[in-house]
């Protein structure tokens, strides 16, 4: 389970809004400020939902171990991160691909 700590860290790395966040794990946006204010600790199911909206955008969670202590970094670099957002918003009709 990550801490409301790694939350807003995770967050930032994905550029990720409180909103945004919300609507992607569709949990509400005051128990994601609580959480992460420390001031309350929601559900497994609700922390769980978090974490994977996360995940899909991009942030990798570290877990405490004898080789340091928690975190959370981008699974991608800026630059990819970056071409993926530009790929992913490109649109246009899905079609077979006729290159051998």
């Amino acid at each position: 389970m990550i801490t409301g700590a790694q939350c807003r860290a995770a967050r930032a790395l994905v550029e990720f809004g409180r909103d945004r966040l919300a609507a992607s794990s569709c949990i509400d946006v005051d128990v994601i400020a609580m959480f992460e204010r420390k001031l309350e600790i929601p559900d497994l199911a609700s922390v769980a939902k978090i974490q994977s909206a996360l995940e899909r955008a991009g942030a990798v969670f570290i877990a405490d171990d004898d080789a340091g202590g928690i975190g959370v970094r981008l699974k991608f670099n800026r630059s990819e991160t970056r071409r993926i957002a530009t790929l992913e918003g490109e649109g246009g009709v899905v079609a077979s691909n006729d290159v051998p």
